[in-house]
C-alpha cells in the first residue's frame, strides 16, 4: 500500500512539474531526480532517456573566448516530425547571458541566477547573447538540453529530448596568428539520418491512403463524366447536321437582313468566349472551367457556321412569300 502511494505521488509530481518545452520555461533543478535539468534532461518526456531522434545544435561558438567579448549563439532543434520545442543552456555562472526575443534568464529555487537561459514559449531557432568573463577563469564548460515536442497533452511519451555538452577554451590557448581559434563553429548532437526516416502511425497512413483514393475517384469521375457528356453533345450536333442534309433538304434559308446582325452577334460572342478559353488554358485554371469555356466556344462557332450556311441556302417558294 505504501509503495502504491509513493508511485502515485511520483507520477503526480511528473505531471505537475515544469518541463523543457513548458511555456514558462524549464526548471533549473529536475524535480524528479533532483539533478540539474541541463545534465539529466526531463524524465517526464519520452521514455525518460535522451533520444538521438532530436538533433540539438548551437552555432556561433568560438574555440576560445576573448575577455569580456560578447558572442551570439543560435540554438536549433531538428526532428523528423516536430518543429518546435524548448531548451536550457548553462555556463554554470562563469559568463553572463543576456535574454533576447523568446528567451529568459533561469532562476534557481532560492531566486538566485545559476547562469542559465531558456525559452519563454515552445519555438525554435533562438538567439542568445553570451558575454565571456572579464578575467581568465580557464576553460568554460556548457551544458545544453533541447526538447522537441508534439504539442499534445503536455509532457508525454511522444516528446523527445537530447543533451549536448561542450566547452570554450581559455584565452591563453588563443593566439592572434591562429585563425582556427578565431573561427566560430557549430556543435551538434543527435542522429541526422533520423530526420529522414520518420515512423508514421499505420492508422494515419491508411487514412491518408483512403483519402487519396476518394479524392482521385471524385476528380477522375467528374472528369470522365463531363468529358463523355461533351463528346455526346458534339456527336449529337454532327449527327443532326448529317440527317438534316441527307433527309431534310439541308438548312433552312435565312434572309440577309436577319443573317448579318445575327452573324455579328454570334461572332462577337464566340470571340469573347474564345479569349476566355485561351486565358483559362494559359493561366492553368481548373479543368472544369476550361471544359465549359471550350464547349461554349465550340457552340458559338457552330452558331456562326449555322448563320453562314443558312444565309447561303437557296430560298424556297415559301421563303419568297
Amino acid at each position: 500500500m505504501r509503495s502504491r502511494a509513493l508511485l502515485i505521488l511520483l507520477l503526480s509530481i511528473c505531471l505537475l512539474a515544469p518541463v523543457v518545452a513548458n511555456p514558462n520555461g524549464p526548471p533549473w533543478i529536475n524535480p524528479i531526480n533532483g539533478g540539474l535539468t541541463v545534465e539529466t534532461g526531463c524524465t517526464c518526456h519520452g521514455d525518460g532517456v535522451p533520444s538521438n531522434d532530436v538533433v540539438v545544435s548551437i552555432s556561433g561558438v568560438p574555440r576560445a573566448y576573448s575577455l569580456g567579448e560578447s558572442y551570439e549563439f543560435t540554438i536549433n532543434l531538428q526532428h523528423a516530425s516536430y518543429d518546435n520545442g524548448g531548451f536550457l543552456l548553462s555556463d554554470y555562472g562563469l559568463g553572463t547571458f543576456t535574454a533576447g526575443e523568446g528567451t529568459q534568464i533561469v532562476t534557481n529555487t532560492d531566486g538566485s541566477e545559476p547562469g542559465a537561459v531558456s525559452q519563454t514559449a515552445p519555438s525554435n531557432d533562438w538567439v542568445v547573447t553570451w558575454t565571456a568573463p572579464s578575467t581568465d577563469v580557464g576553460d568554460v564548460s556548457f551544458s545544453l538540453a533541447g526538447n522537441a515536442v508534439d504539442g499534445l497533452n503536455g509532457a508525454n511519451e511522444g516528446d523527445n529530448w537530447n543533451l549536448l555538452s561542450f566547452f570554450i577554451s581559455s584565452p591563453e590557448t588563443m593566439t592572434n596568428d591562429d585563425e582556427e581559434n578565431l573561427a566560430l563553429r557549430t556543435i551538434s548532437v543527435g542522429d541526422f539520418e533520423s530526420l529522414f526516416v520518420a515512423e508514421e502511425d499505420p492508422e494515419a497512413l491508411e487514412a491518408k491512403r483512403q483519402a487519396e483514393i476518394a479524392d482521385n475517384f471524385f476528380s477522375n469521375g467528374n472528369l470522365f463524366y463531363w468529358t463523355t457528356l461533351s463528346i455526346i453533345l458534339i456527336g449529337a450536333v454532327v449527327q443532326g447536321e448529317f440527317y438534316e442534309r441527307r433527309f431534310g433538304g439541308g438548312p433552312k434559308h435565312l434572309d440577309m437582313r436577319l443573317a448579318v446582325p445575327q452573324g455579328i452577334r454570334r461572332g462577337a460572342l464566340s470571340l469573347g468566349v474564345l479569349l476566355a478559353f485561351g486565358w483559362a488554358v494559359d493561366d492553368g485554371q481548373p479543368w472544369g472551367y476550361v471544359l465549359v469555356l471550350g464547349m461554349l466556344t465550340l457552340w458559338g462557332m457552330f452558331g456562326v457556321y449555322r448563320t453562314i450556311v443558312q444565309a447561303r441556302a437557296d430560298p424556297e417558294h415559301h421563303d419568297l412569300v
